[in-house]
């Protein structure tokens, strides 16, 4: 099963924008409630997609500039990167169906 990665500010321009592969960026905090609660349906996603999407997690608690840079200001936050640029947005504890539909319109 394929493991979610941790990124922080540093990290962010090389594991996510220069990725070959399609990212799934969830950002998130400690003390969020919902954020907690899609967890593991974000687990299940990258195992899911194994190969062909990477996931990834950013705390914009220990992280400001990534999260403000792409106008993150609630969380769950979850957004898909493609070639580098955004491709969808997720904002809140959405079920997986609608994360599988999302992540499907932009792997294809």
């Amino acid at each position: 099963m394929a493991k979610v990665l941790e990124v922080n500010d540093s990290s962010f321009d090389e594991i996510v924008l220069k990725s070959d592969t399609p990212v799934l960026i969830d950002f998130w905090a400690e003390w969020c409630g919902p954020c907690k609660a899609i967890a593991p349906v974000v687990e299940e996603l990258a195992g899911e997609y194994d190969g062909k999407l990477k996931v990834v997690k950013m705390d914009v608690d220990q992280n400001p500039e990534t999260p403000a840079k792409y106008g993150v200001r609630g969380i769950p936050n979850l957004i898909l990167f493609k070639g580098g640029q955004v491709a969808q947005q997720i904002v809140g504890a959405a079920p997986k169906p609608q994360l599988a539909k999302a992540i499907d319109s932009v792997i294809v």
